[in-house]
């Protein structure tokens, strides 16, 4: 862990840049930060996540917008004393979901025994970890009740890239797969531009609803930085057009207090897939 490090009157932001888009959202941010907000941020990119909460931890950025699955690795790694910051009201309503080709084989869980599964990226908390976990509370345990079929592209990215699951749809379109898993902004993203034709696929289940990203504070962070912070945070606004062009982008309409119950779930599977080991 990282003691408080002295800044030259700035706060150091990281995000992974997953896609190209994001830096034109995080060119948002730092102007807004800096030229609306008067706050001195610099914003720093990382290609993965691993090397953002390796920063994080070690103090030489002061805020990580982490995924869920990062922010729970940097809260285990500083032994708790990693700060929730803030969250996107989106982040909160998370779901994973089992697709299946309606009127086929699979039409409820117990119907995925000794099946092929097809799973997202294994960084992946929506896409792989959860499911395999909530599966695994129903008695269905990867490699003995059913097998996976498991597509690791993009890795490092946590499955922000959606390629992984846009790997699990094509899988079970085409029969290789008896159903797949995927999360639920994505499942909406197919049945709202109409991805797949009308009626191709069923949802078979749904799980709990889960929390997602949290902006992350490192050790030592002086708590009168993290409230300026979110302070300037807080005061965007979807009724600003120059605001809501930046919170579309990045997928919310507000920005929300650390709500910290829909983390618990993933920090159970984490545990037990072996996310908290060290590299």
């Amino acid at each position: 862990m990282s003691g408080p490090r002295k800044r030259r009157g700035r706060l150091l932001l990281g995000a992974v840049a997953y896609d190209p888009k994001v830096v034109t959202i995080w060119e948002g941010m730092r102007s807004y930060f800096r030229d609306e907000a008067k706050l001195p941020v610099e914003v720093v990119l990382y290609l993965s996540y691993e090397a953002q909460v390796d920063a994080l931890l070690a103090g030489r950025i002061d805020i990580a917008w982490n995924t869920n699955l990062a922010f729970v690795q940097c809260e285990r790694w500083s032994e708790g004393n990693a700060a929730p910051l803030a969250m996107r009201d989106t982040d909160l309503v998370w779901e994973s979901k089992i697709i299946a080709l309606a009127g086929g084989p699979v039409r409820s869980l117990e119907d995925l025994k000794g099946r092929k599964l097809a799973i997202g990226s294994r960084d992946s908390g929506h896409a792989a970890i959860l499911p395999v976990h909530f599966l695994s509370q129903h008695g269905l345990r990867e490699g003995t009740d059913y097998q996976s079929i498991r597509f690791d592209t993009d890795l490092g990215k946590h499955g922000d890239t959606g390629t992984s699951e846009v790997d699990v749809l094509k899988a079970v379109m085409e029969g290789r797969a008896d159903a797949g898993a995927v999360g639920s902004p994505f499942w909406q993203g197919v049945t709202e531009k109409k991805l797949v034709p009308a009626g191709a696929l069923s949802v078979v289940w749904t799980s709990p609803p889960f929390h997602h990203c949290m902006f992350t504070g490192r050790v030592g962070l002086a708590a009168e930085d993290a409230a300026l912070f979110e302070k300037a945070l807080f005061g965007m606004r979807w009724d600003n057009p120059r605001h809501r062009a930046v919170l579309e982008a990045e997928g919310l309409r507000e920005w929300v207090a650390p709500r910290m119950a829909g983390y618990a779930s993933l920090r159970s599977a984490a545990e037990a897939q072996g996310f908290f080991a060290r590299r």
